[in-house]
């Protein structure tokens, strides 16, 4: 199944992705491609594939994104490489801004869509001011978009308000942990046992 999980940036989306796929077995991570500059705690194919704007141009052309969107000045997509080959190992968690969320929802038509929130505005303010990595001109920016994406929770499956992050990491979970139990996901695996229960036997 595919797991997209977005909202507005400092919302903690990325860091609740990561302790998920330590908590819950059989997941995958997709992995985008960015144009932005890699910074020094990130590696290559594991936090995202960096590349040149010239060579994310030619992927668009090529219509190889099944999302992607111009962020704060930098190029973001996911492949449909990425979702297919990741896809087919098992449960596949897409960490995307709103843009891209709604894309997919459009495109895809298929997916568990999950929308974390901050407690509140100013909770928001200051995650993006503590993370030292923005100048103000910056986070006064993202807080703009962020002020925009709010408006599209509707649009989404589920809600997980990022207040406790062990509380949110364990609704994480469960959302993931339940969707698996649905029954046109375990339709393959039941069938043995309702054979066993056949009149003929």
């Amino acid at each position: 199944m595919l797991f997209v999980i977005t909202g507005p940036s400092g919302c903690g989306k990325t860091t609740l992705v990561r302790q998920v796929m330590e908590k819950v077995k059989d997941v995958q991570f997709s992995v985008s491609h960015t144009t932005r500059e890699k910074r020094n705690s990130e590696k290559e194919g594991r936090d995202y594939y960096f590349v040149s704007k010239s060579e994310f141009e030619q992927m668009i052309r090529e219509d190889k994104f099944a999302e992607w969107a111009v962020i704060h000045g930098n190029h973001y997509g996911t492949s449909r490489r990425e979702i297919e080959k990741k896809g087919s190992l098992g449960d596949l968690l897409l960490d995307i801004d709103v843009q891209g969320a709604e894309q997919i929802k459009e495109k895809l038509k298929r997916g568990v869509f999950i929308f974390i929130l901050p407690p509140l505005f100013e909770e928001l303010k200051t995650r993006l001011e503590e993370r030292g990595q923005e100048s103000p001109d910056s986070i006064k920016k993202r807080l703009e978009v962020a002020r925009k994406d709010i408006r599209f929770y509707p649009d989404f499956d589920y809600i997980i308000i990022n207040d406790e992050f062990e509380k949110a990491v364990n609704e994480l979970a469960a959302i993931i942990l339940s969707t698996r139990c649905r029954l046109d996901i375990k339709k393959k695996e039941i069938v043995p046992i309702l054979r066993s229960f056949s009149e003929d036997k």
